[in-house]
């Protein structure tokens, strides 16, 4: 073939053929030249095999050259992070968020100089209005009681920014230990996720909120149903604090999830009570109820077994008529959570399709409105207790989801960055280089638990005297003065709107009668039954349940 007649593209092949044979002449004079003439040998033969196989066409067509390209994709992430987004970039925490949370949990100074980043003339930007007679807080130990439910005989006075759910398995033993170390030091609960309780959640002695997915983990038979004597050993231990059904997430709500029987260590499979090596599957959803009525009942039976300790449920919103019949379920039999984890779409997971993370089920401003509103609405807001999850990891996301309608906030990543993620974005290939979301030992004792406990603490002392800070500037004394008004949000170029003008609020009682509540919600009221998820076909049916509750 004439050297013209060659593809530009074949043009890198080509000198790293030249190299090789020039330098293997010159190896004839010098030894040293091998050092040189095989890595060039190398290239010149992976272009060869590039031009003769059939898998990738790039490389067929680009050889050797397309491997700097697949170099270059891998890194690309980090390149990304570190080289190209501002520190405002949201995606999916920005470097300033990320920032303030190390500067917290190190306690080190987390004032920042010269003025805002943001653009605050742009579309979605919030804030929240100071007061020109700010109040002094002495006491900055903020906390909930969770359990005005009667038969709840051991109520929870719960930190008002708490750990989210995390599963040992996802997160490395060092991580677990760490965080709940972390919870045990600052006097606030950790969630253990759905992975069940582990000996490194009951190690440290630290707050647990015990959740309960639809694999049963901690609390299964051999066939994966419920059992109700080992939950009843696990639910009555003093840690555990309240108990946590799951019936969905906001990164992949109304989706299963398996763990590989190749990840299934001996501790997992401890923890969950599975089999070493089987594949540990958590189902879409939950065989012990599969009505509004029976999920409360099952929420009842738990109450009972774990000796009156809060219980409650935690779900992304998906079809609206489905919270509305949970709720029209209460009213029916007059049986209530003592608390409700209302987790948005933006909320974090190991690994999720990539449609669930991005296109699937209602954010946490719009689903945590939507929740405050029903229980206003059917009045039912003063005896159950609101918590947020999805993204808060600043005092001003607290202090905005509590001014809609949540009572606690819970955070994950937050809690991860504290003891130190560096969101490499490799939770799902159990490569994490900071040892938090891997079950490689090399990596994960790398994390040294008293260290990151005490950042973990630290975190939380500092955002909580953040949200002192905030509320003290606004006027207040205590988070339950805070409501939609206080909130503003730039809809537009020209437009400012209060929260309560996105969101109006629900005149208490205003849903018991569903022609008059606001015409927003009565289609989905009116498709809400008691008796199941599904929407009612017909307005026959729809009449006998108005007519039951």
């Amino acid at each position: 073939m004439r050297l013209t007649a060659l593809p530009l593209r074949f043009l890198t092949w080509l000198l790293c053929v030249l190299g090789a044979l020039f330098t293997l002449a010159l190896t004839l004079l010098s030894p040293l030249w091998w050092l040189l003439a095989v890595p060039l040998l190398a290239l010149a033969l992976l272009g060869l095999w590039d031009v003769c196989q059939r898998r990738h066409t790039i490389s067929r067509n680009y050889p050797v050259l397309a491997h700097f390209r697949y170099m270059l994709e891998s890194i690309g992430p980090e390149l990304r992070q570190y080289f190209i987004q501002s520190d405002t970039d949201e995606l999916p925490f920005s470097r300033e968020q990320r920032s303030v949370i190390y500067q917290r949990a190190k306690n080190v100074l987390d004032k920042k100089p010269f003025g805002s980043l943001n653009r605050m003339n742009e579309e979605g930007y919030e804030w929240l209005n100071h007061s020109l007679a700010p109040v002094h807080i002495a006491d900055s130990n903020f906390r909930v009681r969770v359990g005005s439910h009667p038969d709840t005989t051991q109520p929870y006075d719960v930190s008002v920014f708490n750990i989210s759910a995390m599963s040992f398995g996802s997160l490395s033993a060092n991580a677990i230990l760490s965080l709940n170390t972390g919870a045990k030091k600052g006097g606030f609960y950790h969630d253990t996720g759905e992975g069940s309780i582990s000996r490194y959640h009951r190690e440290p002695g630290g707050d647990l909120v015990w959740e309960i997915g639809s694999g049963y983990f901690g609390c299964r038979h051999p066939d994966g149903s419920f059992n109700a004597e080992m939950f009843e050993r696990n639910a009555t231990l003093d840690q555990v604090k309240m108990i946590e059904v799951k019936l969905s997430q906001g990164a992949k709500p109304g989706h299963g999830g398996i763990l590989p029987g190749a990840k299934v260590t001996p501790e997992i499979a401890e923890a969950r009570g599975v089999q070493v090596g089987e594949d540990c599957i958590s189902p879409a959803s939950h065989s012990a109820f599969s009505t509004p009525i029976e999920l409360l009942e099952f929420l009842e039976q738990l109450r009972s077994l774990s000796g009156g300790k809060p219980v409650g449920f935690k779900l992304a919103i998906g079809h609206p008529w489905e919270w509305f019949a949970i709720v029209k379920a209460m009213l029916k039999t007059g049986k209530k959570p003592d608390f409700i984890v209302v987790d948005g779409g933006e909320g974090g997971t190991g690994a999720a399709p990539l449609e669930y993370s991005n296109s699937i089920g209602f954010p946490l401003r719009e689903a945590l409105a939507f929740v405050d509103d029903a229980l206003v609405g059917f009045d039912l807001r003063d005896r159950i207790k609101i918590i947020a999850s999805g993204k808060i990891i600043t005092a001003f996301q607290i202090v905005k989801n509590l001014s809609l309608g949540a009572d606690i906030c819970n955070s994950a990543r937050g809690m991860m960055f504290a003891i130190g993620c560096v969101q490499s974005l490799s939770c799902n290939t159990n490569t994490c280089p900071t040892g938090v979301a891997t079950q490689d030992p090399k990596l994960y004792k790398g994390l040294d638990v008293n260290h990151k406990s005490n950042r973990v603490a630290m975190f939380h002392k500092k955002t909580i005297l953040a949200m002192v800070d905030i509320l003290s500037s606004t006027g207040h004394s205590s988070t339950e003065h805070l409501n939609r008004t206080h909130i503003f949000r730039r809809v537009d170029q020209h437009t400012v709107l209060r929260y309560d003008e996105i969101f109006p609020l629900i005149h208490p009682g205003s849903f018991m009668d569903e022609d008059d509540a606001p015409k927003a919600y009565q289609l989905h009221l009116k498709e809400a039954c008691a008796s199941t998820f599904k929407p009612a076909n017909t307005l026959a049916e729809v009449n006998h349940e108005t007519q039951s509750v």
